[in-house]
C-alpha cells in the first residue's frame, strides 16, 4: 500500500482539534485556561472559582465562573448597563465604570452567598491597596481569581480596573499592586491617590478642564451627553461616590422584561420589502413598457 499523507486541514481541526483551531485562531490562551481553571486533587472536587472580565465596544461584563466536566456554570453576573440604576449615566466602558462593575459583582456574589455583612471591603473606596482577611470565627473570604482572556495586562488596564472594584467589595482577589495606575517602578509603591483619582473619574474631569481651556467646540462635542444631563468636571466624583453607595444598598439584579417573538418580528420586518406575485411582476414590467414608449413618443 503506499505512502499517503494525512493532510489536517482548517476542516479537520474544526471537527476534531478544536482547542488546536482556537489556539491557532487567538481566541483562547490554554496556557494560562489549564491553570485558572485546574483544581487539585486534595481539594475533591470543590469549585474553583474566577472571575471572568470582558471588554465590548459597549459594554463591561463580569462573571463568577467555575468549570465542572459538563462545562462553566456562571454563579452570578454584572455589567455595565446596568450602572445607569446607580446613577452612572455616562461614560459606561471607562476606568472608573469598569471600578463600579467589579464592585457590583462582589457585593452581588457576598449577597448571595450569605457573606456580606462579614466581609464589607474597603467602603471609602481609599485606593491603598489590600487583600481580603479572614474574620475570627467566621467563615474564609470567598476567593476567585482573575480571568482576563486574552487581554494585554498593561499598567492601567482597565480588567484591573474590576479586579480592583471587586476585591474593594469583599472578595479575596489574590493580585499584587504592580499593575494598577499610580505604582512607581523604582519604589515598588503604590501612590494611593493617583489610584482614588482613577476609582472616582478624576482623570476624566482633568481631560473635560484641560479640553475646555484649550478647544471649546471639541469639548461640547465629545461631552455633549455630560452637558445636557448638567454634568461637569465637578460633579464626577460626586456622581461616583453617590454610585458606590447605591451600589452597597442594593446589589441585586433586576429582571428585565423581555419582547415577545410577535414585537421582536415588527421590529426586524419593518423595513423588509415584501415580494411581489408573478401577476404583480408582469403588470409592473408593462407599466415601465408603457411609460419608456410615452417618453420616446
Amino acid at each position: 500500500m503506499p505512502f499517503q499523507k494525512i493532510e489536517k486541514t482548517s476542516a479537520y481541526h474544526s471537527r476534531f482539534q478544536t482547542p488546536f483551531r482556537r489556539r491557532r485562531e487567538g481566541k483562547t490562551d490554554y496556557y494560562a485556561r489549564k491553570r485558572l481553571v485546574t483544581q487539585h486533587k486534595a481539594k475533591y472536587a470543590s469549585p474553583k472559582y474566577r472571575l471572568v472580565v470582558r471588554f465590548s465596544n459597549k459594554n463591561i461584563t463580569a462573571q463568577i465562573v467555575s468549570s465542572q466536566i459538563s462545562g462553566d456554570i456562571v454563579l452570578t453576573s454584572a455589567y455595565s448597563h446596568e450602572l445607569p440604576r446607580y446613577g452612572i449615566t455616562h461614560g459606561l466602558t471607562n476606568w472608573s465604570a469598569a471600578y463600579a462593575v467589579g464592585l457590583l459583582i462582589a457585593r452581588r456574589a457576598l449577597k448571595k452567598l450569605g457573606l456580606d455583612e462579614q466581609y464589607q471591603g474597603d467602603e471609602e473606596q481609599s485606593g491603598e491597596y489590600g487583600l481580603t482577611e479572614a474574620v475570627e470565627d467566621g467563615p474564609r473570604p470567598f476567593k476567585v481569581f482573575l480571568d482576563v482572556g486574552l487581554a494585554r495586562t498593561t499598567t492601567g488596564n482597565k480588567c484591573f480596573a474590576v479586579m480592583k472594584g471587586a476585591s474593594d467589595g469583599g472578595l479575596y482577589v489574590p493580585h499584587s499592586p504592580k499593575r494598577l495606575p499610580g505604582y512607581d517602578i523604582e519604589t515598588k509603591e503604590l501612590d494611593s491617590e493617583t489610584l482614588r483619582n482613577y476609582i472616582v473619574g478624576g482623570h476624566v474631569s482633568e481631560y473635560m478642564e484641560e479640553l475646555a481651556d484649550d478647544d471649546e467646540e471639541r469639548y461640547k462635542q465629545l461631552f455633549k451627553g455630560y452637558l445636557d444631563d448638567d454634568l461637569d468636571a465637578e460633579a464626577l466624583e460626586d456622581m461616583y461616590t453617590e454610585a458606590h453607595e447605591k451600589i452597597r444598598e442594593n446589589p441585586e439584579a433586576v429582571k428585565t422584561e423581555k419582547k415577545s417573538k410577535d414585537e421582536y418580528k415588527k421590529v426586524s420586518g419593518k423595513n423588509l420589502q415584501r415580494k411581489l406575485t408573478k401577476t404583480e411582476k408582469e403588470e409592473k414590467i408593462k407599466q415601465k413598457i408603457i411609460a419608456f414608449r410615452a417618453e420616446q413618443e
